[in-house]
């Protein structure tokens, strides 16, 4: 059984713990998706080991350098996850971010890896992509609000811990998250938080070799993942296309909670 045929399956199983995400995730038969399943050692849809590449350069065992990314699985985050408020359920989530997804267009996103502070990453290659991809996630953070539970008390008080500015805690209190709309900054996380300097040089420069040959990435759709209970591995669920060309008013359904 396939990943996403699991997922749906276990979705009765599913409880309050149960986290959704709404990611961005190349296409399942794409370069991009077999290049970074198999650098993070799973496959998020089906659920299966893959070979993970050796750099030469590595004292480490790459596996051991990106065991937490790993845990998501492949992809570019834009709506960070959250748990789901009380009286709504799973397809709730996926009738709204269904009809989200067909307000948006397609478009190539072309990236760099760079680091970002102690991690190696993905990231948008010039200014105009970087826009582009924030805006389609400000589109669906908005759209899907309204499915989002209110953060704990615990939860709330570990994020405000955190060495936030005013504007990022503002953003915390309202949306649940401090990295959205102007703080947003989209990236695909290729390793863990390093200190040695020479491994994030060697993943660096791994992948500088090799992103001028997968080109740039295909936005045509997003994808929702799920993290079935806390500390498990996030599962692709279902992809989200965006629309065809042709009329759509952009209107995403009210939801009812039950």
């Amino acid at each position: 059984m396939s990943g996403t045929a699991s997922a749906t399956a276990a979705a009765t199983a599913w409880d309050a713990r149960t986290r959704f995400a709404v990611y961005y995730a190349p296409a399942r038969e794409s370069a991009w998706w077999q290049a970074g399943s198999a650098w993070l050692g799973r496959d998020a849809q089906s659920g299966e080991h893959c070979a993970a590449p050796q750099p030469a350069s590595l004292a480490r065992a790459l596996a051991e350098l990106t065991e937490a990314p790993r845990r998501y699985g492949w992809h570019g985050t834009l709506v960070a996850p959250f748990r789901l408020a009380p009286g709504l359920a799973p397809d709730d989530v996926l009738a709204t971010a269904r009809t989200w997804a067909l307000t948006q267009h397609a478009f190539d996103l072309p990236v760099e890896a760079a680091t970002l502070g102690d991690f190696v990453a993905l990231r948008p290659a010039d200014e105009h992509g970087d826009a582009r991809i924030r805006d389609v996630a400000a589109s669906a953070l908005q759209a899907l609000d309204a499915l989002r539970a209110q953060p704990s008390e615990a939860d709330l008080a570990r994020r405000l811990a955190a060495p936030l500015s005013e504007r990022q805690r503002s953003l915390l209190l309202q949306w649940g998250y401090p990295y959205v709309f102007d703080e947003f900054r989209f990236h695909m996380t290729l390793s863990n938080s390093l200190d040695d300097a020479g491994e994030r040089a060697a993943l660096l420069a791994w992948w500088r070799q090799r992103v001028p040959a997968l080109g740039p990435l295909s936005v045509d759709h997003a994808a929702l993942f799920v993290e079935p209970a806390p500390d498990e591995p996030f599962v692709l669920w279902q992809r989200l296309p965006f629309r065809a060309d042709g009329p759509n008013d952009g209107a995403v359904p009210q939801v009812t909670r039950r």
